[in-house]
């Protein structure tokens, strides 16, 4: 994936930079739909510990639970 580059747009850019910056895209798109869907059925977004793995921890804890295994 890449990204657009910051500062001011290039004046003349290639059809195959354009391509792969539509791909990269559709990958991100794709990926914060699901971050959305997780945060919407999951309550993902009250998940408030700064460190990755108790962020981990807590993401399993309610996966396990929404699943029924309580």
């Amino acid at each position: 994936m890449s990204r657009p580059p910051l500062g001011r747009p290039p004046a003349n850019v290639s059809k195959e930079q354009k391509r792969q910056a539509n791909e990269s895209e559709r990958i991100r798109n794709s990926i914060e739909g699901k971050f959305g869907q997780g945060k919407r059925t999951f309550t993902l977004n009250r998940i408030m510990p700064q460190l990755s793995h108790t962020s981990e921890t807590a993401i399993a804890i309610t996966a396990l639970h929404k699943c029924g295994f309580n």
